[in-house]
């Protein structure tokens, strides 16, 4: 038999690069890159161009861009519309780059896909369980959290065990010393562009100017459309006010944007839906377990209970900050990732 074909992820960064050189003598490996809507195609696509070269890898270009505008922005949009916060990285990874991209790849006659994300994955007892990285810093297993037990099946994550630093070192050796300081976008397809300006220039007209209203229902400003405003955000309200205010909640039915002190954005319970549990292990309701709620926190003891077929109700051990409807909670017991849903 010959060696196992694995098709690595790659867009021309350091993670990508560093998967396909640890991978390389261990396997035949063939790089594949996923054409979406970034700003920059094609700088990255000569990117992965010159690192593949210099690799010796095969390299295929998989062109997912109507894909992605139908799966990806017009969720992000239609989100943004409604007055939530969404999570662009989560639905891609779930239904983009470990859906289509991983089943083109796979057609292309590889057996596994391997990516350089930052995470571990573990076999406890025939369930696939993320796990979290050994670079807290650098985890993503907060974003690979809706990726199904089928997925996960036939993923690898070389870079799950390593720190970042070490992925930089390792990768000089190879002779690749360029890398230090080009960390990639947080929203990969808007580039320098701002949330705001991106969707005016994708549905213009769509940012309606409406009011600016207290918890208590003073009309104290305008605001310029309701997507220009997240949950906890003070600068930009353009309100004289003798306390600083914050968006505490975005009412899209009334075009409203509420505001409040700062003690009004913390909370000690909230709900979820459309959650999945892998391999079916639902939470016990007489545990604690840590919740992260979006991707920079580092995540809060709570208690979880189901209320309804698919909805759940998280109680925190201590009250958060600025919890956002859209983004999704993800739960944790003992590093592993043991589902995750969408915060109403």
């Amino acid at each position: 038999m010959g060696k196992t074909k694995v098709g690595i992820a790659m867009s021309g960064g350091v993670d990508s690069t560093a998967c396909a050189l640890l991978l390389q003598k261990k396997y035949d490996i063939h790089a594949f890159f996923m054409q979406l809507a970034q700003p920059d195609l094609h700088q990255q696509i000569n990117r992965v161009k010159e690192i593949t070269n210099r690799c010796n890898i095969p390299l295929q270009i998989i062109d997912l861009q109507a894909d992605f505008e139908k799966t990806v922005l017009d969720y992000f949009a239609l989100s943004y519309q409604n007055g939530r916060t969404p999570n662009p990285c989560m639905i891609c990874n779930h239904e983009i780059k470990f859906g289509l991209f991983m089943d083109a790849i796979l057609d292309q006659g590889m057996d596994r896909v391997a990516t350089g994300h930052y995470t571990n994955l573990i076999n406890d007892d025939g369930c696939l369980l993320l796990q979290q990285g050994n670079d807290e810093t650098k985890d993503q297993s907060y974003f690979l959290a809706r990726l199904t037990q089928q997925q996960l099946a036939r993923v690898e994550f070389p870079l799950g065990e390593m720190t970042k630093d070490k992925v930089y070192d390792f990768v000089e050796k190879h002779g690749f010393t360029d890398f230090r300081g080009q960390e990639s976008q947080d929203v990969c397809f808007l580039g320098d562009d701002s949330i705001g300006h991106f969707l005016e220039t994708r549905e213009p007209g769509s940012g309606t100017g409406g009011e600016i209203v207290s918890t208590d229902g003073q009309v104290l400003g305008r605001h310029n459309g309701i997507y220009n405003y997240t949950i906890g955000q003070r600068r930009g309200l353009g309100i004289a006010a003798a306390t600083p205010l914050y968006v505490i909640r975005i009412d899209a039915e009334n075009n409203r944007i509420i505001v409040g002190e700062n003690h009004e954005l913390f909370r000690d319970t909230i709900e979820i839906e459309d959650v999945l549990w892998h391999c079916d292990r639902h939470p016990d309701p007489d545990r604690e377990y840590r919740v992260r709620i979006r991707f920079g926190h580092r995540g809060q003891k709570a208690e979880i209970e189901q209320i309804s077929d698919n909805r759940f109700r998280i109680t925190f051990a201590a009250k958060q900050r600025a919890v956002t409807p859209g983004q999704f909670a993800v739960i944790y017991d003992q590093g592993l990732v043991l589902g995750s849903g969408e915060i109403q």
